[in-house]
């Protein structure tokens, strides 16, 4: 049975859509079959990267090792019985006909509240959520006092985290790995840096989830994005001599990826 990774969280500009392709496309270079899911419907922003990298290929005339992108499949709203939602039928089915051909299906959530987010949370083996280096974005999980030292109580994200992790309880099915990614972490020691990470292992331990690398802020994401590439994918296109962004950005995705544990997995890139 294929192992499902939903990355979301509720905000925007956190660096989903850059983990998710990423991650997926660090597996299918390991040699995984990997299908991906992407639930934001009107901005696409894991759906454009995947055909920018497809226009990239035709016009190189190259192959690069690619997850497959799937648009979730249309629903005949006659089909349902009463009370039942369309989007709930509509991510099922396609996770239904994606499971006995993938060893890892990643599905990318909407940085808002939606129907399809919250039924793709408790489809989750592997939750990733990304979360920028801020207590702006810290309130995404929880609520903390004004001198960002104490925890006041979880935020209606987290809670959604808990009814998915309820749902599969009932179902029979195992826990749900939660694992929230530091992204934009500053190099230099700051008294707000060390604030945001004692309130977020403080909260880890308390609500329940991991802790693991994610990316620093750095152009080279922006300038990849418009051809679907990776960094994975530099030396394959010719970039024959990484320069230290770049190099650092690798480990920082190697990182990220032996620290998700996913099973089976061995990082040797």
């Amino acid at each position: 049975m294929a192992h499902i990774i939903v990355v979301g969280n509720e905000k925007g500009g956190a660096g989903k859509s850059t983990v998710s392709m990423h991650v997926a496309s660090a597996l299918a270079r390991l040699g995984y079959k990997v299908n991906t899911l992407d639930l934001d419907l009107r901005q696409r922003s894991l759906g454009r990267y995947f055909e920018n990298r497809a226009a990239f290929m035709k016009s190189a005339e190259m192959e690069l090792p690619s997850p497959t992108n799937h648009d979730l499949p249309e629903i005949d709203p006659a089909s349902l019985k009463p009370g039942e939602n369309v989007f709930d039928h509509r991510l099922s089915a396609a996770v239904s006909r994606l499971e006995a051909d993938s060893d890892f299906i990643l599905i990318d959530c909407p940085g808002s509240h939606t129907r399809l987010s919250q039924v793709a949370h408790s489809l989750a083996d592997t939750l990733v959520t990304p979360l920028n280096d801020s207590f702006v974005d810290f309130d995404l999980l929880a609520r903390i006092d004004s001198s960002g030292e104490k925890i006041l109580g979880p935020s209606v994200y987290s809670e959604m985290v808990w009814n998915a992790r309820q749902l599969r309880a009932q179902a029979g099915l195992k826990p749900i790995d939660w694992v929230v990614i530091r992204n934009r972490v500053g190099t230099q020691r700051m008294v707000n840096k060390e604030k945001m990470e004692r309130a977020i292992e403080m909260l880890a331990s308390r609500i329940g989830f991991r802790i693991a690398p994610g990316f620093s802020e750095r152009v080279i994401f922006r300038e990849l994005f418009p051809r679907g590439l990776t960094l994975l994918d530099l030396k394959d296109i010719g970039v024959k001599q990484l320069n230290i962004s770049n190099i650092a950005a690798r480990q920082e995705l190697r990182d990220m990826m032996k620290a998700l544990k996913l099973p089976g997995v061995e990082i040797d890139f």
